[in-house]
């Protein structure tokens, strides 16, 4: 807890950065009772970010968390990206659409975005968090010195190692049950898949900063837990999808709280990385394809926008990025504040 009253955070509760499904208000919502609310910029640029910036601090003068991608930028293969937009035409054929001609890269990497960078350091959020490896030296100590607290992902002890050792303030520890995109730093290196409790008790053993553990946990016992493993916090995601300041549409909301909740896959074929994802259609598709054969990220997900957007103007929603951790049976629907304060309550209760 020593970091988060630092920062003037209540609870060891921190909402994650959803990019796609977090919003200015539920950040606002989450950060005005006492946890901490996120949002995620890597789907946008440097002005969208500045504005949902704004929009938090519209609705809350209280700490946020801004959270970017650091991928390497993609490296582009036409002979692949023409060999899956082959390997959707015929998901494309069922809404009568066409795949597009080509692709592109959809997201720019903040390891070399400067207008994302002055947009940062210009607006000052408390808190900046780093997903898919860590920027350079120079942009960390740039962050470092307009104040800014760094966070980084690690899903395994060696990128924990690199994170301390490239100066942030905390590390994120993401399970193998954790939903959304996977951190890891290359996803071409071999997973050990560490859990939640393994990662978590092994980076707070054997790093000097505080770790938060994320992945799989959905409600207060899940937290306790956690911190009895020696977490200064827990990051949850899937638990705010449902809230209603989220994002998610109507399909994806009946998805989670359906018996969908209970499968939930990890995939490449949405985006181009490993992401765990509720088994709809769109996983099915990728189940039988080699990873190589899927183009890089961001410029898989090209396709995949694509064949979700064709897809839902014919009322299909099993084609979306249905982000979801294998805690997904346990969410509930309700504002994020009640949900914070139901949170708070089972700490208690668990502690």
């Amino acid at each position: 807890m020593m970091l988060l009253e630092t920062l003037g955070i209540d609870l060891p509760i921190i909402q994650a950065p959803m990019a796609g499904v977090s919003t200015p208000a539920m950040a606002a919502a989450v950060s005005n009772a006492g946890a901490l609310g996120s949002i995620g910029v890597g789907a946008v640029d440097s002005e969208g970010a500045r504005g949902m910036i704004a929009a938090v601090r519209e609705r809350a003068a209280r700490p946020l968390n801004v959270n970017v991608f650091c991928h390497q930028p993609a490296k582009v293969e036409r002979t692949v990206e023409a060999g899956w937009l082959e390997h959707l035409r015929p998901h494309f054929a069922r809404f009568d659409a066409k795949p597009p001609l080509a692709l592109k890269e959809t997201y720019k990497s903040f390891v070399d975005d400067d207008a994302m960078l002055a947009a940062l350091i210009a607006d000052k959020p408390r808190i900046v968090s780093f997903h898919f490896g860590l920027p350079s030296d120079e942009r960390i100590r740039a962050l470092r010195e307009a104040g800014i607290v760094l966070l980084a992902t690690a899903t395994n002890i060696a990128e924990g190692r690199a994170a301390a050792k490239a100066g942030m303030h905390a590390v994120v520890a993401q399970g193998y049950e954790a939903g959304g995109h996977r951190g890891v730093f290359d996803p071409d290196v071999q997973d050990d898949c560490l859990t939640t409790l393994a990662l978590t008790r092994l980076l707070a053993r054997g790093l000097d900063l505080p770790i938060i553990a994320a992945g799989g946990i959905m409600d207060g016992a899940g937290i306790a837990a956690a911190l009895r493993l020696g977490a200064s916090a827990a990051q949850l995601g899937t638990a705010f999808v449902p809230c209603t300041e989220s994002d998610a549409d109507a399909g994806y909301r009946e998805a989670l709280a359906g018996d969908a909740a209970n499968h939930t896959v990890m995939t490449r074929a949405i985006s181009g990385r490993p992401a765990r994802c509720l088994r709809n259609w769109f996983t099915v598709l990728g189940e039988a394809v080699p990873p190589r054969q899927i183009p890089a990220y961001p410029i898989a997900y090209d396709a995949g926008k694509a064949l979700n957007a064709a897809a839902k103007t014919a009322h299909e929603t099993g084609y979306g990025a249905q982000w979801a951790g294998q805690g997904a049976p346990l969410a509930r629907e309700r504002p994020a504040a009640q949900l914070v304060a139901l949170l708070a309550r089972e700490i208690k209760l668990h502690a």
